[in-house]
């Protein structure tokens, strides 16, 4: 307990903080009381430098993981005991194809989660001491609902499914026979039950769009939860309504969306609506608490919040058919939940508004060209805006497994030139746009919202605004100051709802 192993980058060179590439991952040692200068180097790849590296321990700290990966899509994996000093690690896979997750150990037992054979994830045990993949046990096999999650506490294993996107848990046995069902408050996004493997009580926490994050006491005992926290926020959950409504897209396949807007809202094809999106790097959107949100929808909005192809709400083959030469799909499961709204007189396209941040600054980006006369409002967030030059800055090159990449080859390159926002700027009138960035943003550099508002005000043929807001000594968005996120909300708000005709 006298230091803690950590990773990450060395600091780059002064003037390259936001053009250079992030290369030489290493992991680190750190002596507490010691300066960070003195941090001791226990693993680097200088042979691979676009490799990521971390270590963690189980609970018990008997073992020691190696991961690395090669961007955001699988990981090798590898193992020691904690005690056996400078021996090597011991692999248990050694591609990057799939994803391996560490979940914990039960004596010399290894429990692995893993969509390795299996788009949906399953659980699998592996002996420490004989630890070949032909001797590998499957204690949970895949189902027809992604495994999102599991622990080790309470003596049993607590799995976390996500079932049409939202959060089902599930508790069996170390032998994989499923014992029962935790009875959740309703449909939402459940987090925690992690703690010592022998705990007999946890805590999670449960979040929906109608209900800030609570967290419940579970006893394993008695298999009942009970209220331990729930913070005040000045509203009645009771008269708002949160719905999951399924569209079709343009290829025929069925997308589900999420709907939450104030019981008595009527369907007069002029209701203000927000419609949100991600679809990208086996990332689920599950329903969760936003006060900004809940102030809109309090205001007669109505919020929408599309599960898109590239995400991870129906595993891999989901995740992937919204990836590289599939990413259009992405886009048309975004133009359709706007035409869902649009056509069941939710809302028309005088009252719509569109939001995503990163992923999801690019996906408002591409649909904006595409159909500018589909939205009135545009809000992309540090969005990744040139697709033929994104994977030479900072991280960017470990997009490569969702995007691919300009020089992967022709083929590659004129898809990407095809959809990317920077590029596909025409003279036709836009929505109201308000880009936010940050001049700090180290994970999607600035750059890219730079010269995507410089084209897009130069191209704007209508009277609408079109405009970036710069947030000063930030970065990507983790970790902002309460002041500064209050601000840059109130900015895009009131961008949002004037736009919208809204009335405070």
């Amino acid at each position: 307990n006298d230091g803690f192993f950590y990773s990450g980058y060395a600091q780059p060179a002064s003037g390259s903080e936001l053009s250079g590439s992030n290369e030489n991952h290493l992991v680190k040692y750190h002596k507490l009381g010691t300066p960070y200068e003195s941090d001791e180097v226990i693993y680097s790849e200088p042979e691979f430098p676009k490799r990521l590296i971390n270590l963690g321990t189980t609970d018990d700290k008997q073992f020691m993981f190696l991961v690395r990966s090669e961007g955001s899509n699988g990981n090798a994996l590898s193992f020691k005991k904690a005690d056996a000093g400078s021996t090597p690690f011991i692999p248990l896979i050694e591609t990057f194809e799939s994803n391996f997750e560490p979940i914990g150990n039960v004596g010399d037992d290894l429990f692995i989660l893993t969509n390795y054979k299996a788009p949906k994830y399953r659980l699998i045990k592996i002996n420490s001491a004989a630890p070949a993949e032909e001797n590998w046990t499957e204690i949970i096999p895949e189902n027809e609902f992604v495994l999102n999650s599991a622990n080790l506490t309470g003596g049993k294993i607590v799995l976390n499914y996500l079932k049409n996107a939202y959060s089902s848990i599930e508790v069996y046995n170390y032998d994989g026979d499923q014992e029962y069902t935790v009875e959740l408050p309703g449909i939402g996004t459940v987090g925690g039950f992690s703690g010592d493997r022998d705990d007999m009580e946890t805590f999670y926490s449960f979040a929906s769009y109608n209900t800030p994050g609570e967290v419940y006491r579970f006893d394993f005992n008695t298999r009942q939860s009970e209220l331990y926290y729930r913070p005040e926020v000045k509203f009645n959950p009771e008269d708002f309504q949160v719905d999951q409504v399924w569209y079709t897209s343009k290829d025929g396949t069925k997308v589900p969306m999420f709907l939450f807007y104030k019981k008595g809202m009527t369907k007069t094809g002029n209701n203000p609506t927000l419609l949100y999106g991600y679809g990208g790097f086996n990332i689920s959107q599950t329903p969760g608490f936003s006060v900004q949100r809940l102030f809109f929808v309090e205001n007669g909005g109505i919020l929408a919040v599309a599960n898109l192809r590239g995400g991870g709400e129906f595993g891999e083959e989901w995740h992937k058919s919204g990836t590289k030469m599939q990413k259009q799909n992405v886009f048309d499961d975004f133009i359709s939940a706007a035409e869902y709204l649009v056509s069941e007189k939710y809302t028309s396209s005088e009252k719509l508004a569109i939001q995503g941040g990163s992923n999801g600054g690019l996906l408002v980006g591409a649909v904006a060209n595409q159909r500018p006369d589909l939205f009135k409002v545009a809000l992309p967030a540090v969005g990744v805006m040139d697709m033929l030059r994104f994977h030479k800055f900072t991280i960017g090159w470990a997009w490569t497994g969702d995007y691919g990449s300009s020089e992967e080859s022709e083929e590659m390159f004129w898809y990407l030139l095809g959809y990317s926002p920077y590029h596909n700027i025409r003279e036709v009138e836009y929505p109201a746009t308000l880009v936010t960035t940050a001049d700090h943003d180290d994970r999607v550099v600035p750059a890219h919202s730079f010269k995507y508002i410089s084209r897009l005000q130069e191209k704007q043929q209508g009277k609408l605004p079109v405009l970036i807001r710069i947030e000063t000594n930030a970065g990507h968005g983790a970790g902002k100051p309460t002041a500064k996120i209050i601000d840059e909300q109130t900015d895009i708000w009131a961008f949002t709802m004037y736009h919208l005709g809204m009335e405070l």
